[in-house]
């Protein structure tokens, strides 16, 4: 998309959205800085507040002091303009993957919204250059391990500062470069951080924040997509579509719950069905779905709050009010809301990987499914015995799943006392949000391998009709043409590794329109 085309993001006027932070980690918006005098003069005030105290020999934590535990010992006035690369250069020690370029712009934006709040005490131009950044699509390279969510995201948020100084890597074009060969091919001088500067731009929640507005994203579509798979199954296996009805979930008012039941029914045409099927009752993973999706759906606007409350709030330590002139010591880099979004977001959505697998189990099992062929093989009669359907890819889900289920357990509980003890209580927000999207990764997997699994079963279903076999609707109509446009029935057994990986990348894309609005 040319950037003249695109929508604009305006830091430092209105509240961002999670959708903001995505479309720019997507690369479908471009960053613009307020252009309001009054909000630039605003960041100016504070900057200038920091240079009459520094003049005056106030003392400033982080300024005129040393870091963290460190606090008690002064640094002379004529090393405090040195202290801040300092900072970046100790704490360049990250380890691990490197996050995604996605995740990476949304750390730039997600730390350019912290500071345009206007209480961290730094100059306009340190705004400027990160949008620059973000804008020109020059990503810093961060490795995702070694915070412990407080003193925030200390050492990722370094490769930030890094790159703005001119030291280390950051992508460019699809290539990994030294920043200060960047800068000098493009003729860029290299921000030199004021006093506070390093410290604004490491001692915040911007990495666990920018992790979770791209795992609400992505869970919001599961969401989605987990309710149109459960459709499908049903169809395939001749399920009940009453269990859905509208004055049964009446007696249970979850509203998130209620919405994915409508869908349900909704895809499955459920008023113009005989009230019978195969079963009474059928079993809990189609019978319970809103029940287990539902939790998704009432804890997204719960998880919205709390992550977009932390993206627009200012978040390092201390904050400077330059309209009063207070220096104000706090510890808003406690990433403790966002952990707990994170550790209850990976739970529910490893509760969708567990839903779907269940589902899955079902449909290839000959025992259960209602006549389909065992593991859903497409192969006709006389070769049915050499064909294994998905046989195999039933056993995948079912590690993918476990996998999934595994990474469930709360990061947030496992504060460390570090740093002499001064950091003696942490969030592990980060570990909590990499978690996340860890399981959503999994759980990507098994959507797929049960989107592939259920239109096979849908299309077997209806050539094979039973008394109790419903018609598609429209919406699952389109579906399955819109999977069999890129994805071919499985009749002869074929390795199915490249079109799981097409359909994850698609699901990852949200490529497929499911209910409601599309959010982007």
């Amino acid at each position: 998309m040319n950037k003249s085309e695109m929508r604009r993001v305006t830091f430092g006027a209105e509240p961002l959205t999670i959708e903001d932070v995505v479309a720019l980690a997507e690369g479908r918006a471009t960053p613009v800085l307020n252009p309001d005098p009054a909000f630039m003069a605003r960041i100016q005030r504070g900057a200038d507040f920091l240079d009459r105290l520094l003049a005056e020999e106030g003392v400033i934590y982080g300024v005129t002091t040393g870091y963290g535990d460190s606090v008690t010992r002064p640094v002379p006035t004529e090393l405090v303009p040195e202290l801040p690369l300092h900072l970046t250069r100790f704490h360049g020690c990250g380890l691990g993957a490197d996050l995604e370029l996605d995740a990476a712009r949304a750390v730039l934006a997600t730390r350019l919204c912290s500071l345009a709040q206007g209480v961290s005490g730094v100059s306009p131009a340190l705004l400027e250059r990160l949008c620059w950044l973000l804008e020109q699509d020059l990503v810093p390279r961060i490795p995702e391990e070694g915070s412990v969510g407080a003193s925030g995201d200390l050492t990722p948020l370094s490769y930030v500062a890094a790159v703005l100084v001119g030291e280390r890597e950051l992508h460019q074009q699809g290539r990994l470069r030294p920043a200060a060969e960047v800068y000098q091919e493009l003729g860029v001088t290299p921000l030199t951080l004021r006093p506070k500067e390093g410290l604004a731009l490491m001692n915040g929640t911007s990495v666990m924040t920018a992790l979770a507005c791209l795992a609400y994203a992505r869970t919001d579509y599961l969401m989605r997509l987990a309710t149109r798979i459960t459709a499908l199954v049903s169809v395939a296996m001749g399920g009940n579509a009453f269990h859905f009805d509208e004055r049964l979930f009446a007696a249970k008012p979850h509203p998130g719950m209620q919405g994915i039941a409508a869908w349900l029914r909704e895809d499955l045409v459920a008023g113009e069905l005989p009230r019978h099927s195969n079963r009474l009752q059928d079993r809990y993973s189609l019978r319970c779905a809103p029940h287990v999706i539902g939790v998704v759906a009432d804890s997204l606007p719960w998880w919205r709050q709390l992550i977009e409350n932390e993206l627009n709030s200012a978040n390092d330590n201390p904050l400077i009010d330059g309209e009063g002139e207070h220096v104000m010591h706090g510890g808003h880099f406690y990433g403790g809301h966002i952990a707990m979004a994170m550790d209850s977001m990976k739970a529910a959505v490893a509760n969708l990987a567990d839903l779907l697998d269940r589902q899955l189990a079902q449909l290839v099992d000959g025992k259960f499914n209602g006549g389909l062929p065992s593991n859903l093989s497409g192969a006709p009669e006389g070769r049915q015995m050499i064909n294994h359907g998905f046989k195999a890819v039933q056993i995948g889900v079912s590690a993918w799943t476990a996998e999934a289920l595994k990474q469930t357990m709360p990061a947030s509980v496992f504060s460390r006392s570090t740093e002499c003890h001064n950091q003696d209580k942490v969030s592990m927000g980060t570990i909590a949000a990499r978690d996340a999207l860890r399981v959503l990764t999994l759980t990507e997997q098994v959507a797929a391998a049960c989107l592939l699994a259920a239109v096979q079963g849908v299309e077997l279903r209806l050539a094979r009709p039973t008394p109790f076999t419903r018609p598609l609707g429209t919406a699952l109509a389109t579906m399955v043409a819109q999977v069999r446009a890129e994805f071919a029935p499985l009749l002869e057994d074929r390795g199915l590794e490249p079109e799981l990986r097409a359909l994850i990348a698609r699901i990852r894309q949200r490529h497929y329109p499911l209910y409601g609005p599309n959010r982007n």
